[in-house]
């Protein structure tokens, strides 16, 4: 692999962290399968990118794209805590309504960006470019961990953890258990949206078909951190995800750039496969770890 690859893999891990530390909201915290995450990426892409071509700043522009993102995390809670939808039958209708307004902000299935001013414009060159992107991201991922490592240390954030960790519980301790959901859902879905809107910066443009998959790399990524970095305070899970979407993507890259697979055929069109197959292997990896455990003990 080489060193562009390698930057580049990694300023897709990076972007991808934050993706994973939404679905580590959503999933891990509040016990709730989400899938609107497909449809939020691509949204935050896709007004950030409309903001940019009518020139509004670029870090506004992310800002508008994670709450857009926020909106759809509200409705896809409000689905259920109000409505009673079943969580995953609540976030595939958003995630599917989803897909016709993102065509209705962008106007058409793709929006170029070239010529435009981005978050990287003012620093990044052509001699910097491979590794001031990474920089950017890292810098925006970072503050977005800390974000979260403060607010699961709130009596906000502890409320949240105790809904999701058990819902009963929580409501006879006098929570308010779909206040502390809907609240949950919109952070989780403006950091994915958040991950959008500088996936397109980096991209050039926005397309429809960017959110193909992406609760899959996210839910990969939580699971090979906690996998690696097995812990139970939260600055370390955080830390754990993070690295576990960087991980993930450099898998991918190595994968695609292997002369091993290309020799039997493999080549970028099998992207989606590989992704498959990573997963099903990330989700293995905890039962192998415990069988390995209970071998060593064994022994």
């Amino acid at each position: 692999m080489s060193l562009i690859a390698f930057f580049g893999a990694l300023e897709s891990g990076l972007i991808y962290a934050l993706v994973a530390l939404g679905v580590l909201m959503s999933f891990r915290t509040l016990d709730f399968p989400d899938l609107t995450a497909d449809g939020s990426f691509p949204l935050g892409g896709a007004v950030a990118g409309v903001a940019l071509v009518a020139g509004v700043n670029p870090w506004l522009a992310c800002l508008f794209g994670m709450g857009a993102g926020a909106l759809a995390g509200v409705v896809t809670a409000w689905l259920h805590v109000k409505l009673g939808i079943l969580q995953l039958l609540a976030s595939i209708l958003v995630m599917v309504a989803l897909y016709s307004v993102n065509l209705r902000i962008m106007g058409a299935p793709n929006l170029p960006l070239l010529g435009e001013q981005t978050v990287f414009s003012t620093l990044v060159t052509n001699e910097n470019g491979s590794w001031m992107r990474c920089l950017i991201i890292g810098g925006v991922v970072i503050i977005a961990k800390l974000f979260l490592d403060w607010f699961f240390s709130t009596e906000a954030g502890l409320s949240m953890r105790a809904t999701g960790s058990n819902l009963r519980m929580a409501q006879a301790q006098g929570i308010n258990t779909s206040r502390m959901t809907i609240v949950g859902m919109a952070i989780s879905n403006s950091l994915i949206a958040l991950g959008g809107a500088l996936f397109v910066q980096t991209q050039g443009g926005a397309d429809i078909s960017i959110g193909i998959g992406t609760i899959v790399i996210g839910l990969a990524a939580v699971i090979i951190g906690e996998t690696i970095i097995p812990a139970k305070r939260i600055w370390l899970i955080t830390f754990a995800v993070i690295l576990g979407a960087v991980i993930y993507k450099l898998f991918i890259q190595v994968a695609l750039s292997s002369d091993t697979l290309r020799s039997i055929g493999f080549g970028s069109q099998d992207l989606n496969l590989i992704t498959a197959l990573l997963v099903v292997i990330a989700l293995q990896l905890p039962q192998i770890k415990s069988k390995l455990m209970a071998n060593r003990r064994r022994t």
